[in-house]
């Protein structure tokens, strides 16, 4: 059996994506190595949401293929479902699977790999087509069917090296833990929704990703018991649109109640939730939060725009003062917890004066972090089309604007926090750092170092009592009575 690496890209639904191929193929009896020179297939997991993303993602295809032409490489995610003959264009790249049929993968890698490596793509895979009489440039099969409709005869002699298609036929949501990235393996995340049914102007994650979909909550409970069982201590859950979560599924579930569902039959220790639309943010899932302190004290809520007429044209179905009242509420119900957002700058006609509505929003309100984007256009969405462009100077400007204020806001959050005593959950030790301390992150998303040096995956109090940078500092409360919840956290085996 062949050996793989997955090359990954993009959000956490992406890294998700890679976790379940991973999973699926070391099921199979492939063998993962250990870096990307040392494997027979590289798979390039891509992210589209920028054009510095596609580029980012072109220019490691051709690094990868410069320093091993023989590695056969397969491109996926995002990019390749939105643009799949620019991937397919580049050299050494095998195949480019859409989303659409990142289920396929697998199967596919069989065939690679008995294949000998002179031999073309096509004689291992019927795939996707090149249509002469079609604009639209690359068409795939999907069982005997080809989308959008043209005879086998005119298809025949164009078969190529491209496996997507505009239709979501498949309605699996792939979906593994993923254990890397921040929170150094110590802090799983659950993928349990994918795709998005709203058309934010902006956006191409919904042409790439397909409608929504879930994972079933008795598939949520299984993970997440097997998660604990494993002895991690908190997961996150994440997902596109993650508030939308159970509308798809017979009988509806909501996202509520899911959660409800997760504290009553498992026994995480702490569960976080990713990026939820504000919208989403209700007045019981906030009371559900602030009942338990299983649940971060942590909401991220995509702003994009205080301007109402910028709202308007993002497509978003909300205005500030919608978005300021899910903030008010959060904090009057839980004032310490950690509030953020991201912000889009530069959209097309975005004026000087929508550009100060925003930042006079964000100043009174108690957000702790923000995340700054500078629009990029996306082809084929909406805001493609529009005219009336922000200068590339101008937004690098307002950006830096928005950075500034999202700094000053950690700051004082930071501030707040002195004095105070948080739970933390240990993450594994920076190599570059202090070893006399041990990093840690709060139940409200803070960077905290823990002095004395503490096992990865321990639950306890702190006793927060200056800042270093970025973090805090604190003095750990081994032996207070919260720290029975977090049994044999001495020892506890590093992830």
């Amino acid at each position: 059996m062949p050996t793989f690496f997955i090359e990954q890209f993009g959000c956490r639904a992406t890294q998700a994506d890679g976790a379940a191929i991973e999973r699926q193929l070391l099921d199979r009896g492939c063998t993962s190595a250990s870096t990307a020179a040392a494997a027979d297939i590289v798979v390039v997991n891509t992210c589209t949401v920028t054009a510095a993303a596609d580029a980012q993602a072109r220019d490691a295809i051709r690094k990868l293929h410069a320093a091993n032409p023989s590695v056969r490489l397969i491109a996926t995610g995002c990019y390749a479902q939105r643009a799949p003959e620019e991937l397919a264009a580049l050299p050494g790249v095998s195949w480019v699977v859409g989303n659409s049929h990142k289920p396929q993968i697998p199967q596919l890698i069989d065939s690679l790999s008995s294949a000998p490596p002179s031999e073309s793509p096509n004689n291992f895979f019927p795939a996707a087509a090149l249509h002469p009489d079609s604009t639209v440039p690359f068409h795939s099969f999907v069982g005997a069917h080809l989308y959008p409709e043209c005879s086998r005869g005119n298809v025949a002699s164009h078969l190529g090296k491209i496996l997507t298609g505009d239709i979501f036929e498949q309605k699996v949501l792939l979906g593994a833990p993923v254990f890397g990235g921040e929170g150094n393996h110590t802090r799983p995340t659950l993928k349990i929704q994918d795709g998005c049914d709203s058309r934010c102007s902006y956006c191409v994650i919904p042409f790439v990703r397909g409608r929504s979909r879930s994972l079933p909550s008795d598939t949520v409970i299984q993970e997440i018991q097997r998660l604990t069982e494993s002895s991690y201590r908190e997961i996150v859950l994440s997902g596109i649109n993650l508030g939308t979560y159970g509308r798809d599924l017979s009988p509806r579930v909501e996202f509520e109640d899911l959660l409800r569902r997760i504290l009553d039959e498992t026994a995480v220790e702490r569960l976080r939730i990713s990026s939820i639309e504000p919208l989403d943010v209700t007045q019981d899932l906030v009371d559900l939060f602030a009942s338990t302190d299983r649940i971060a004290q942590h909401f991220h809520m995509p702003l994009q725009s205080a301007s109402d007429r910028i709202l308007a044209a993002m497509h978003r179905w909300y205005r500030a003062q919608h978005y300021a009242r899910r903030v008010e509420l959060i904090h009057d119900r839980l004032p310490h917890a950690a509030i953020g957002a991201d912000v889009i700058t530069g959209f097309s006609g975005e004026t000087e004066d929508d550009h100060a509505a925003t930042l006079a929003f964000i100043q009174p309100l108690p957000f702790t972090y923000l995340h700054i984007f500078s629009f990029s256009k996306r082809p084929g969405t909406k805001a493609a089309t529009l005219s009336n462009e922000v200068p590339g100077a101008t937004i690098k400007r307002r950006a830096r604007e928005l950075r500034a204020l999202g700094e000053a806001k950690a700051t004082a959050f930071r501030h707040s926090q002195l004095g105070r005593t948080l739970r933390v959950l240990t993450l594994r030790h920076d190599e570059d750092l202090d070893s006399r301390s041990t990093p840690a992150l709060s139940s409200n998303y803070l960077k905290v170092r823990v002095n004395g040096n503490h096992p990865a995956n321990s639950c306890f109090d702190v006793f927060i009592s200056s800042e270093t940078g970025t973090a805090l500092v604190g003095e750990p409360n081994l032996y207070s009575s919260a720290n029975d919840a977090c049994p044999d956290w001495v020892g506890a085996s590093q992830r």
